[in-house]
């Protein structure tokens, strides 16, 4: 039970927590089909609460315990803890009338994780862009948007920040192409000052930050931006993050996050190295 006193978000608790009914599952075996006739509820439902899709009753938790043996009041107790902390609120439930479901899974996930690199083609990541750069990103995704939907968006942005000055920050591990910190999004003014964000943010002990070059050519992650979250729970795997315009993919699969890890670590070779990212920032700035 040692991977329960970690700590994480609800979007990790419900994800271990599913994790951990699974294997209670599995080592009885038992179906999904009759856990599900034991929860009055059907083989479906077994397999969203043990992916963590979907929050958990505790009377469904109570029950299935007790079907899978576990019926010993001192270890029923931290697994009902769990079950409490996986449905608490995030933060973000107050903004979900302006994030899609799918984004509100990867909050809870960037909340939770101790590593996260990120590749990003196109834009400043979230997590390092400044509130004038983020309302240009912002205006272009959600051009029919009210202006006053657009503020609480990048109200999220600004929120999602303040993880990295937590005591307990993630290790953030960046690679941009240069083709984003040359896109002039809301004019030289605002590119300016993001790019001069950067180099700031650059020198913080948690943040490696690497930019990989137009003068490379083709490199591992041809096929657009990715980040790859770690997190403390030994019963959680590594999750791919893909984002598309309509959705997001979700991957957790060894074979799938091992692939992309491969295209990570080969871009943080090919790319500009931390040291000498700074350099390369002021020199884009100069030619603004």
């Amino acid at each position: 039970m040692t991977a329960l006193e970690s700590g994480g978000g609800p979007t990790v608790r419900r994800i271990l927590l599913g994790s951990l009914l699974r294997r209670l599952r599995e080592e009885k075996g038992i179906s999904r089909e009759d856990a599900g006739y034991s929860i009055r509820g059907s083989e479906s439902k077994i397999s969203r609460l043990e992916l963590g899709r979907v929050s958990f009753k505790e009377r469904d938790v109570a029950d299935l315990l007790t079907l899978y043996g576990v019926t010993d009041d001192a270890e029923r107790a931290p697994l009902m803890e769990l079950v409490r902390e996986a449905n608490t609120p995030g933060w973000w439930q107050n903004f979900t009338d302006v994030l899609p479901s799918w984004f509100q899974s990867y909050l809870g996930l960037e909340e939770a994780a101790t590593l996260i690199r990120t590749y990003e083609v196109q834009f400043i990541p979230g997590l390092l862009q400044t509130e004038d750069y983020a309302r240009a990103v912002m205006k272009l995704g959600n051009s029919g948007a009210r202006p006053k939907d657009i503020e609480r968006r990048i109200s999220v942005r600004m929120n999602r920040q303040k993880l990295l000055a937590r005591p307990s920050h993630p290790r953030l591990w960046v690679v941009i192409d240069e083709a984003a910190l040359r896109r002039p999004l809301g004019g030289p003014a605002v590119m300016r000052a993001q790019l001069e964000h950067l180099i700031k943010l650059a020198s913080q002990p948690n943040l490696s930050l690497q930019i990989m070059p137009f003068r490379f050519g083709g490199h591992a992650a041809e096929g657009g931006a990715f980040s790859i979250l770690r997190f403390p729970e030994a019963d959680l795997p590594d999750i791919v993050y893909i984002e598309q315009l309509a959705g997001a993919v979700y991957l957790d699969k060894r074979e799938d996050v091992d692939r992309y890890m491969e295209a990570m670590d080969r871009l943080c070779v090919d790319s500009v190295p931390p040291a000498a990212s700074i350099e390369a920032l002021n020199k884009i700035i100069n030619e603004l």
